[in-house]
């Protein structure tokens, strides 16, 4: 058994409501997943199941997550048409080996808790087959950074630059994308005014189903350069 954590944040039950965001994002990670998947950081596998149902066709999916509490959830956050094609490992990235390679490994909101991003990354890049797609998404602009990025033990926020650099350059940066345009204008709020360690389950709906909606309109008309989440896609 590897070395586990207990992650200090409680927001993943609360962003797990959030079906227009995941479903925006996942859209657009979907065509690079391939058919062996490894998700680091997983957490309640919510993330997972949205992704699955998207692509059904994926034949293994590997959930790393090294709180043995979430990690202990994520089979029954999936749908149990696809336990089969699952497989759950409580560990961090460090202390897994695996026997293959994959054709794509994401960190959906995960790195911005990991102090050295860097170490980190490049370790992954190890697990990627030749031709795999490394997926990132992480809170955008250190501006932006609040109570509540501290409450769930982030380090950072990033930008275009930033995430480049923790990613290097031996991948081909494939997509790098800004993402809810409207959603930072709210963050700003959020940071300057009502300053909220946590949201609300009705300010996470009424963000979902309006801002999300909103900015999935607004972003392509402003080419993607506005946002308050970064969404990367690089290839091995």
């Amino acid at each position: 058994m590897s070395v586990e954590s207990q992650y200090i944040g409680n927001e993943l039950e609360l962003f797990s409501h959030a079906k227009n965001w995941k479903a925006y994002w996942g859209n657009k990670v979907v065509p690079f997943l391939g058919e062996h998947v490894l998700e680091v950081g997983a957490g309640l596998g919510t993330n997972t199941n949205d992704l699955l149902s998207l692509k059904p066709s994926i034949s293994q999916w590997v959930c790393l997550e090294p709180d043995a509490k979430l990690s202990s959830k994520i089979h029954s956050n999936i749908d149990e048409k696809y336990h089969s094609k699952l497989s759950v490992e409580t560990s961090y990235l460090a202390d897994y080996k695996p026997d293959v390679k994959f054709d794509s490994i994401l960190y959906i909101d995960v790195i911005e808790h990991i102090d050295n991003d860097a170490s980190e990354i490049n370790l992954a890049k190890t697990f990627l087959k030749e031709g795999g797609y490394l997926i990132i998404l992480v809170p955008a602009h250190n501006f932006l950074f609040s109570d509540f990025d501290k409450a769930i033990g982030h380090f950072r926020r990033y930008n275009k630059k930033m995430l480049k650099t923790s990613v290097g350059d031996d991948l081909k940066l494939h997509r790098l994308l800004y993402m809810d345009a409207v959603g930072m204008c709210a963050s700003m709020v959020n940071k300057l005014f009502l300053k909220q360690s946590y949201p609300t389950i009705k300010q996470i709906k009424f963000w979902d189903n309006y801002i999300v909606k909103t900015s999935i309109i607004g972003d392509p008309i402003l080419g993607h350069q506005l946002g308050k989440s970064l969404l990367g896609i690089w290839k091995k």
